[in-house]
């Protein structure tokens, strides 16, 4: 394999061929009694090694057992998908043409919505999140009621492998056969579940070329071909958050069972009626109860849950969350500790990363299946001279839903001021809101068109209101 730039190389010198040995010492690099047993499960594999077929195996059943058996493991991967991927992209085209550009984007919404597009990517974005890859297979449905009949096949991880692949080559991991520049030319797809009922009597498996399949993951490693789930640094905190909640609960119902604890102060020897050590005895409601002589009633106090529990699950939530940036109050699904401003500092992290997460999609999902329904669909609707531009990349972008603003009133002056100062654009603003400037900029057209057809004028400004004072508690945080 060439390397470039491609030259050859210069012979050592004696000098240059000598090897310097530099000695350091760094305190992690030790290892002592106090911290053997912490370091014990490091290890040296690759990427691959590290994620073999049976280590990723594991972590998926028990990702998607937290997932399937955890509320906030559900509302988390959920709320995630609906923020990365919301009702769906839009797409824009950006030739020169603009007929031929509206009508590639409202046959290819229209497909979009014949095949559920945005279902099938919030269901690929919550595989990637508790199975670490998402596969979706492109293949021809003659049965959909669409002039493109591309459509897409969603597959579990679990059947991407190469059941006879005993020993590891150089050129294929579990499931993908690359070239020797590391690219998949195919991946091997089992045509049953492994866990279903018909995998037991059979072992076959389809060879998928590498075009038509999209595998979607992030690799954290140099050299990663399959992915590990996203909520993996958190498996072991759902379970500690279930096992801490019903033991509070057992706790407490332990507690609520026992109505009347007996207990004697008298010294052993002394007088004192004989009664049989954890004996029990039933009570009538509205009675008068005379205790053994000796013994005195008392009543167990419920110290369940503990002062702490609220506090120890809040931790215990952020931490989760945090390997996802994600924000607390996303994760539980409540704002109660925060204010204004904290409120929107957590979002801008959380929101970077979900824009980080769109572009991720588009590059490796969206751009692959709009390429490939635009070769279709070039066959079907000709476009004009769209045929011309097969060298020229197909210029388009996506739109996302945009997020709502905390305060709409502050986020409108803001807006307004940024467009007399000219620092944005009509695109980039109406962008934000995951909508077209074009479209609505013709929309809008139609509308004062419309009034003036029908000698209606448009509503006087409101005056703007005096804004309220902002809260101690929001200047103090701001």
């Amino acid at each position: 394999m060439k390397l470039w730039p491609w030259k050859k190389r210069a012979k050592r010198t004696g000098a240059m061929a000598q090897t310097l040995v530099l000695r350091a010492k760094f305190d992690s690099a030790q290892t002592t009694p106090d911290n053997r047993r912490h370091w014990a499960n490091a290890d040296y594999l690759s990427a691959d090694a590290a994620a073999s077929p049976s280590v990723r195996r594991t972590l998926r059943n028990r990702a998607r057992y937290e997932v399937a058996n955890n509320s906030y493991a559900r509302g988390i991967v959920l709320t995630l998908a609906n923020d990365v991927v919301g009702t769906g992209p839009r797409l824009q085209m950006l030739t020169d043409d603009g007929e031929v550009n509206r009508q590639i984007e409202a046959e290819f919404m229209a497909w979009a919505k014949a095949i559920d597009l945005p279902g099938k990517l919030r269901t690929m974005r919550e595989t990637r999140a508790q199975d670490g890859e998402a596969f979706a297979v492109l293949f021809n449905n003659d049965k959909l009621d669409c002039p493109v009949n591309l459509d897409i096949r969603l597959i579990e991880a679990d059947q991407v492998t190469t059941p006879d692949l005993l020993v590891p080559k150089k050129t294929s991991v579990d499931g993908i056969v690359l070239d020797e520049f590391g690219n998949p030319t195919e991946y091997h797809v089992l045509k049953n579940h492994p866990g279903g009922g018909r995998a037991a009597f059979t072992a076959e498996y389809d060879h998928v070329p590498a075009e038509s399949m999209i595998h979607w993951f992030r690799a954290d490693r140099p050299g990663q071909n399959r992915g590990l789930p996203d909520i993996l640094p958190a498996l072991p905190l759902f379970a500690q958050l279930r096992r801490y909640t019903l033991a509070v609960i057992a706790a407490a119902e332990s507690a609520a069972n026992i109505a009347i604890f007996m207990k004697t102060n008298t010294p052993a020897g002394g007088e004192a009626a004989e009664i049989e050590p954890m004996a029990t005895m039933e009570f009538e409601p509205n009675m008068a109860i005379f205790g053994p002589e000796g013994w005195e009633p008392s009543q167990i106090r419920a110290e369940q849950p503990a002062t702490g529990y609220g506090e120890f699950k809040r931790e215990i939530l952020n931490e989760i969350a945090r390997c996802l940036n994600m924000p607390y109050n996303i994760a539980a699904c409540n704002s109660s500790g925060y204010n204004y401003a904290s409120g929107r500092l957590d979002h801008q992290t959380y929101f970077k990363n979900i824009r980080v997460e769109q572009s991720h999609i588009e590059t490796v999902v969206l751009d692959r299946i709009f390429a490939a329904w635009l070769a279709e669909a070039v066959r079907v609707f000709g476009f004009g001279e769209i045929a011309d531009l097969s060298g020229a990349g197909f210029p388009h972008q996506w739109f996302w839903v945009g997020h709502e603003h905390v305060d709409p009133a502050k986020e409108a002056k803001a807006q307004a001021t940024r467009l007399a100062n000219h620092t944005t654009t009509l695109a980039t603003e109406y962008a934000r809101v995951g909508l077209d400037w074009e479209t609505e900029l013709r929309q809008r057209a139609k509308e004062k068109e419309l009034m003036q057809e029908l000698g209606l004028s448009e509503a006087d400004a409101i005056p703007q209101a005096e804004e309220e004072e902002d809260s101690d508690v929001e200047r103090k945080a701001a």
